[in-house]
C-alpha cells in the first residue's frame, strides 16, 4: 500500500480527515490507524474511500496495490 500516495489524495480532497472517516463508517482514530498502516482497510471501508476521494481505477491500483 503506497500511504504517501493515499495522504496526498486525501490533502489534496480539501476535506478533513474526520469527514472522510465519517464516510468510511470509522472513527477518526480508525482511520487513523488505517491510513498509517496500524490496521488494514476492509473492503467496504476501501470502496467508500476511493469514492469518496474520486480516485481513478489507476490511481486505486497504485495506493492499494502496489
Amino acid at each position: 500500500m503506497d500511504f504517501d500516495m493515499l495522504n496526498e489524495k486525501i490533502k489534496a480532497s480539501g476535506l478533513k480527515q474526520c469527514v472522510i472517516a465519517k464516510a468510511c463508517n470509522l472513527t477518526p482514530q480508525g482511520f487513523y490507524n488505517k491510513i498509517s498502516g496500524a490496521r488494514e482497510f476492509k473492503y467496504s471501508e476501501l470502496v467508500a474511500l476511493c469514492e469518496i476521494l474520486r480516485l481513478t481505477p489507476n490511481e486505486r491500483e497504485k495506493i492499494f496495490f502496489s
